[in-house]
């Protein structure tokens, strides 16, 4: 039986209902945002401290953190600069040796120390004559019925907030594992809402290999018994959230396909065969395996929702051509979003060039470019006005950028959405372009390869198409990563190119200088690079310019009567120009691996071999070995689980765009086995999940 509605769960009560916890220390809770028992018993420890064993002070080695324990023989504080400094001091004993631990300027550290104290100190040696640790974290060893609980064990470090005791928490911690714990040892479905579904969860996941239950989990995770304990703890409660949202996102899909039903989109061929016989190139295996699920999908009794990924260069386009035509031929409107004008300014050319030789009208929206501007089907004509309310006949492709989700336009009997440049756009906005027809298929494409565990997790409810072969007859890549003080050598070889015919793109970080870091800026440097290459022509391109003089500047480019682009990373996508052999990003170290790789996929597209520099003087935080995976290899696979890992969903995506939540203990780019696990166990959830309609 569910229990009343009424009843509020043990686990949801205020951190007030806990002996011990007042308002003071539940405001200071509050900070570290633990307002419920749950939040408390799901606070996870930052680090641990194996108490059973100690290094001796004799035994610390410099820039090494450890923990020691010692008994305080000297403390003091000492002011200089008339007061307004400080260090506060003590010295450490444990028979070995002795050690200094100093705190600038935080005189109220006296207050926590006295002559006698026996404590644990855990930092790092700054000198080692004397022995100095500064601002180490310590805590007081203190007698009592609650010591077994902070010495001879593993003993868990908790973040903490200003006035928050370290052994405070964790004695608190034990106790509440105590009451909510210990009797349900066996019970997981207890840690959870006790509604049907949820007990479902439990008693699948409690069941998954080699796992612990959930409650066992939750108390190995704050006491483990052996420091292994905590990554079998962790997975065990990774593996809930990622559960949790599996059956999020497939009963979100299961109530989709009880609502919608499919437009026929499958079309007939009739400007299919026309346009593969004029297309100039013919597709690849992979194109045509992906064609042939993406047209049974349009032809199938649920509306298409399918994510289409392949590396830079490996034909997207063609295939988001090839798929619109079955939505026309069909006699339904296709809306086509991007992200930036340039890109639609490429679409529109490629699809005009496509389209208008076939009868089907090509139209564009955007913030400078407006659907009213649109009439016939040729490119030029569309400089031309149209009435307010033009007469659109079914056939008709709209390219567009977010204008297309502008209030008031509406496209009639849409068919088919396609989404290029899909981690461009949060949710919400695919969500309203869709909206704009009734259930209209779907097709979102990504610039580059995604990680498998976001193709699992943000792209859960979409099934997926994999392009995983690049067209024949191109141009070789080779990249290089060099230091600043190369560049002389660097300008000299694109000089060469240059005298060869070929055509070069160069990349900087910023528009205009901005912290006086050494970050290069397009503004800045365009009078010097007239200079550096004249005779040469050089085209300046960012975000700041106005749409006519972007779509001026790239058709000099493409024309060859600009030789070199100096640009911010607006290129990124969008620019196909296959003279273009030369690709030089300074200050590399500012941008993404993914979109390094995007940029990069500017070159190669012609029959040359291409050049891809990478200029960067940068050796911290992991920068050399992020811009060395790119010279390491040009698979956008491999690249796209690097940068996953070097810089973590958070950062990769935006938290607020993706519409992930926040893992406490999943780790998407580590848990790729836990994300499958937790797919197929979610789908035995939801198959006993009746559909509501």
């Amino acid at each position: 039986m569910l229990p009343p509605e009424n009843k509020i769960s043990p686990l949801k009560q205020p951190v007030t209902a806990l002996w011990g916890v007042g308002a003071e220390r539940a405001a200071q809770l509050a900070r570290l945002d633990i307002r419920t028992v749950e939040d408390l018993l799901l606070h996870r420890p930052r680090r641990y401290e194996d108490r059973r064993h100690f290094l001796s002070i004799a035994e610390m080695s410099r820039d090494t953190a450890a923990t020691v324990r010692g008994t305080i023989v000297a403390c003091g504080l000492k002011r200089f600069r008339k007061g307004t400094k400080s260090v506060f001091e003590i010295v450490l004993e444990d028979g070995t040796a002795r050690l200094r631990c100093r705190w600038w300027n935080l005189p109220f550290m006296e207050k926590y120390f006295s002559a006698g104290d026996e404590v644990f100190v855990h930092g790092k040696q700054v000198e080692t004559r004397p022995r100095t640790v500064d601002h180490p974290e310590t805590e007081v060893i203190e007698s009592g019925e609650e010591s077994f609980i902070h010495i001879n064990r593993i003993a868990p470090v908790y973040p903490l907030t200003e006035g928050l005791p370290q052994r405070w928490l964790r004695g608190l911690m034990w106790r509440t594992l105590e009451r909510f714990v210990a009797a349900s040892r066996e019970n997981a479905a207890s840690f959870l809402e006790a509604n049907a579904l949820e007990k479902k969860m439990a008693a699948l996941s409690r069941g998954a290999a080699t796992l612990p239950t959930r409650a066992n989990a939750i108390h190995m995770l704050h006491f483990p018994e052996e420091l292994s304990d905590v990554e079998i703890a962790r997975q065990r409660l990774a593996l809930d959230e990622f559960i949790e949202l599996q059956v999020q996102i497939q009963l979100r899909r299961k109530k989709f396909q009880a609502q919608a039903r499919a437009l026929p989109c499958g079309g007939d061929n009739r400007l299919m065969k026309p346009f593969l016989a004029r297309l100039g190139f013919k597709l690849t295996s992979a194109q045509t395996r992906v064609l042939r699920e993406i047209r049974a999908d349009l032809g199938g009794a649920h509306p298409m929702r399918r994510l289409l990924q392949g590396d830079v260069g490996s034909g997207k386009t063609a295939v988001a051509a090839c798929t619109a035509l079955m939505a026309l031929e069909s006699g339904f409107n296709v809306a086509l979003m991007a992200p930036t004008e340039i890109l639609a300014e490429q679409h529109l050319n490629n699809f005009s060039r496509w389209f208008e030789p076939l009868g089907a009208r090509v139209v564009l929206q955007t913030g400078s470019r407006k659907i009213a501007e649109n009439r016939g089907s040729s490119v030029e004509s569309q400089r031309r006005n149209l009435p307010p309310t033009p007469d659109l006949r079914p056939s008709t492709l709209f390219i567009g950028t977010h204008a297309l989700l502008t209030l008031g336009f509406e496209i009639p009997n849409l068919g088919l959405v396609i989404i290029d440049e899909q981690h461009k756009f949060g949710v919400a906005q695919r969500e309203q372009l869709v909206r704009k027809g009734r259930y209209p298929h779907l097709l979102v494409m990504t610039a580059t390869p995604i990680p498998r565990t976001l193709g699992l997790t943000l792209y859960g409810d979409l099934d997926v198409s994999v392009i995983d072969e690049l067209p024949g007859g191109r141009g070789r890549i080779k990249t290089f990563v060099r230091a600043a003080d190369k560049l002389p050598k660097v300008w000299e070889f694109i000089r060469q190119k240059l005298a060869a015919g070929r055509q070069v793109y160069v990349v900087y970080p910023r528009i205009e200088e901005s912290d006086g870091k050494g970050v290069k800026a397009v503004t800045k440097e365009f009078e010097n690079l007239k200079t550096l290459l004249a005779p040469r022509r050089v085209g300046l391109l960012h975000g700041r310019l106005k749409s006519r003089e972007k779509e001026a500047v790239m058709a000099a480019f493409r024309s060859n009567a600009v030789n070199v682009l100096l640009a911010t990373s607006l290129i990124e996508v969008g620019v196909d120009v296959p003279n273009a052999t030369v690709m030089l990003v300074e200050n590399a170290e500012q941008f993404g691996l993914a979109q390094l790789h995007q940029l990069r996929g500017r070159i190669g597209r012609g029959a040359h071999e291409s050049y891809c520099i990478l200029i960067s003087d940068v050796k911290t935080g992991g920068a050399e070995e992020r811009l060395q995976v790119l010279a390491e290899t040009n698979d956008g696979f491999r690249i796209a689980e690097a940068d996953l890992k070097f810089r973590g969903p958070g950062e990769l995506l935006g938290r607020a765009q993706s519409g992930l939540p926040k893992f406490r203990f999943g780790n998407l780019a580590e848990d790729l086995p836990l994300i499958r696990q937790a797919r197929e166990l979610a789908m035995q959830i939801t198959d006993e999940v009746p559909t509501v309609k």
